[in-house]
C-alpha cells in the first residue's frame, strides 16, 4: 500500500499548471493562521524557506510540471498528523501572498482523518498491550 498525507485536486492541478509556466518549479507551505487564514500558500521554489521547524508532507506530482512539495510547520503537523489533505482550488481572493491571489482564485485546504490503513502505514497506530502477558 502506498499512502499519502497530501493530495491536489484536478482545478488546483491546473492552476499549479499555469503558476509553474510563469513562475517556475513551485512549493506549498501550510499557514498556521493569522492574517492568511490557515490556508496553502504556493510560492516559487526558493522565495520561501523551510527548516528544521518544517515537516515535508509530501510532493504532489501533476503533468507537466516539477513535483510540488508540501511543507507545514512541526507545531501545527502534531495538530494535524492524523489527517489527509487535499489542496484545491476555490473562487475567491485570499488575504495572503500566494501566487495564485491575483488570478481570483485561491487555494483551499480540504482534509478528511487517516484511515485504519493509512494509520497503520505512517505508524500513528499505539501499541497495544497484551494484557495476557501483563497479567502472568
Amino acid at each position: 500500500m502506498t499512502s499519502r498525507r497530501v493530495d491536489v485536486t484536478p482545478a488546483a492541478a491546473g492552476m499549479l499548471q499555469e503558476l509553474a509556466a510563469t513562475n517556475g518549479p513551485l512549493m506549498f507551505h501550510q499557514s498556521g493562521g493569522c492574517c492568511d487564514g490557515s490556508s496553502p500558500m504556493c510560492y516559487p521554489v526558493g522565495m520561501f524557506r523551510t527548516g528544521q521547524s518544517d515537516v515535508l508532507l509530501g510532493a504532489l506530482e501533476v503533468e507537466g510540471i516539477a513535483p510540488v512539495e508540501v511543507f507545514m510547520s512541526k507545531s501545527q503537523f502534531e495538530y494535524w498528523k492524523y489527517t489527509h489533505l487535499t489542496i484545491d482550488l476555490v473562487n475567491g481572493r485570499g488575504s495572503g501572498f500566494s501566487l495564485e491571489a491575483p488570478e481570483g482564485k485561491r487555494f483551499m485546504i480540504r482534509s478528511r482523518m487517516l484511515t485504519d490503513e493509512e494509520l497503520d502505514f505512517f505508524g500513528l497506530i499505539p501499541a497495544v498491550p497484551d494484557t495476557a502477558a501483563a497479567l502472568t
